[in-house]
């Protein structure tokens, strides 16, 4: 392990407060119960939690709590597969800050369902959690996922994917407002990143609590804090106080007094305090360390020295609470940051001097870099796209198109703008989904698409003459739909088209005549069989690269009129070709009036 940031951030939280103002009107706070028709409130803090709303899909269902401190709810919602892969709440109206936002799972009270369904979480289109076997029989972090997370455009969006073990299930949701500078870690703390909450430890306490059960600031988020009796049975030893602590519940992150009430305390058989815990490989992690010298024992600065090491490096020397906090039950928080490459995250406290080591409480984040998201013109014209071509639910096309990376929408290919720092659409692959509305013209506003598929539905109207104005497309294929109306001259502007397949539709009148040009530059143009039209005839023509017929590059169904422009204007500007292809007796032919294929022989 090598230490990517060693802040030695001393929080010792001397003073502060939030503005008057702020205090007034007191953090956001959006709490939802997930598939209930009511309001409810909860014991024994008469928490209310709204009727669920907000969310794109999903069925309500009875529920099972897996865990005793799983919020005490009946309900949950759970997203079948059925609704797509990808299903979110969209909280809207959310004030532009930070926020903490948790999750709780649930499982379905019915025997049929699958007992405990594993899927992954984004929040703001980033992954923060996949569900491991055995989560719904744990007490601790595992029965919920929770980031820090910036909301920037009043909107919270929270999204769960399936991955193919069992239906995603859902029991609550949690938006509540952290000071803007809470857990600030160092420079790179801001928008494009995340933190991952993995574990938080009351130690010495006899048993989980919320902050709220503290009778904490709201401005704290309600963290859930996990007991810790003992490191290690016989290495160390519990002890608490009743004793007011000093500079809690203070600016940014407002801890509640009780968690510093209580601590565990090395002993002469084991000196060392050291805990550990399984973690990501290859990850960072923001590592918080909670102090208070409660020992009345320990009374003034020098009587109890210590270092703390992580993974075996050591991260902070000669640790003495009472000296760096001004006095005993005053709170002391040191943060730090380091990069963890295997699998195990090792914190020890080593006595120097004096006593031996304390600690009260222990917080460990996984440092995660937020995904940038898609543009935001991209991602609406998508969404009327979904809606006027009566996108089957089963593809779902919930929250951000193109992330997380791990479950982009199917259908749509992503790129990345590294300019603007945004992704974009440049790809749309719905051939043979069973669709049967109509092409909008909103399409042109997915200005970077290059290939455009839609084959083999049943999609009506007329082909909007917008899409002459995707300046990037190569590939437009809409054959075998209900396409009716004539081809727009607009498509003859697409200067970088080389497949435009349009048959099997109900087009009828003339190809216009932009198109010629395009069939000079090796556009492929296919536009068979289209019952009922005047002059679009069923028939092939090869256009030859360089003219040379050996080497056939494309085809297409034409009229004679459009041929014979197709002739003249290649005469116009390909005079000597031509004429040394007549000369070799290469030129392409067929028996037909239109050419029907290449070959070496003429007429």
């Amino acid at each position: 392990m090598r230490l990517l940031v060693s802040l030695h951030l001393l929080l010792c939280f001397l003073s502060g407060t939030i503005t008057s103002s702020i205090a007034a009107r007191g953090p956001y706070a959006m709490r939802i119960s997930c598939g209930a028709r009511f309001n409810v409130q909860t014991p024994p803090t008469n928490t209310l939690w709204y009727k669920d709303f907000a969310y794109t899909g999903g069925i309500p269902a009875n529920a099972t709590r897996p865990s005793f401190i799983t919020p005490p709810l009946t309900t949950l919602r759970y997203f079948p597969l059925s609704e797509g892969p990808e299903n979110c709440y969209i909280i809207n109206r959310v004030p532009s800050g930070h926020y903490s936002i948790r999750i709780f799972f649930g499982l379905v009270d019915d025997p049929n369902f699958d007992s405990e369904p594993l899927f992954d979480v984004s929040v703001e289109g980033t992954l923060i959690d996949s569900l491991s076997t055995g989560w719904s029989t744990q007490d601790n972090e595992q029965v919920f996922a929770e980031a820090l997370a910036f909301v920037v455009d009043r909107s919270a969006s929270i999204c769960f994917h399936s991955t193919g073990h069992g239906d995603p299930a859902v029991l609550s949701i949690e938006v509540l407002q952290v000071d803007n500078r809470a857990y600030y870690f160092g420079p790179q703390f801001g928008l494009g990143l995340m933190l991952k909450t993995v574990k938080r430890l009351s130690c010495g306490s006899g048993k989980p609590k919320f902050d709220e059960d503290f009778d904490g600031s709201k401005w704290g988020g309600d963290r859930f804090w996990n007991s810790l009796t003992t490191f290690s049975p016989g290495s160390d030893k519990a002890i608490s106080t009743e004793s007011a602590i000093s500079k809690t519940s203070v600016a940014p992150n407002f801890y509640a007094q009780g968690l510093y009430q209580s601590a565990l305390v090395s002993t002469d058989v084991q000196p060392d305090l050291t805990y550990t815990m399984d973690v990501e490989p290859n990850s960072n992690y923001s590592i918080w360390l909670h102090f208070a010298e409660i020992d009345p024992s320990v009374t003034k600065a020098g009587q109890r020295v210590f270092d703390i090491s992580i993974n075996g490096d050591i991260v902070f020397r000669t640790i003495d609470v009472i000296g760096m906090s001004g006095d005993s039950n005053t709170a002391l928080v040191l943060n730090t940051t380091v990069a963890v490459n295997g699998r195990i995250l090792g914190i020890s406290l080593h006595p120097t001097s004096g006593s031996h080591a304390i600690v009260n409480a222990i917080e460990v984040f996984q440092v995660i870099v937020s995904e940038a998201s898609t543009q935001a013109s991209e991602v609406s014209a998508l969404k009327a796209l979904k809606s006027a071509l009566q996108l089957p639910r089963r593809f779902g096309w919930n929250g951000d198109p193109c992330v997380p990376q791990q479950h982009p929408w199917s259908g749509a290919d992503c790129a990345f703008d590294v300019t603007q720092g945004k992704w974009f659409i440049d790809g749309l692959g719905l051939d043979n989904q069973g669709l049967r509305g109509f092409l909008p013209g909103t399409i042109s506003r997915l200005g970077h698409l290059q290939s455009i598929n839609l084959s083999g539905n049943s999609i009506h109207g007329t082909i909007p003459s917008s899409i002459g104005t995707i300046g990037s497309l190569e590939v437009l294929d809409l054959s075998y739909n209900d396409f009716n109306g004539t081809i727009p001259a607009t498509l003859g502007r697409l200067n970088s088209l080389k497949i435009l397949n349009l048959n099997g539709n109900k087009l009828s009148g003339k190809v216009p005549a932009s198109l010629g040009g395009m069939l000079l530059h090796r556009t492929s143009f296919k536009s068979v069989w289209n019952p009922g039209a005047s002059d679009l005839w069923a028939s092939s023509f090869f256009c030859c690269k360089s003219w040379r017929c050996s080497s056939f590059f494309c085809w297409a169904s034409i009229t004679h009129s459009l041929f014979n422009m197709l002739v003249e204007t290649a005469a116009k500007y390909s005079q000597n070709a031509k004429n040394n292809s007549r000369k070799r007796g290469s030129l392409c032919k067929s028996k037909d009036p239109f050419f029907t294929g290449c070959s070496d022989d003429h007429t």
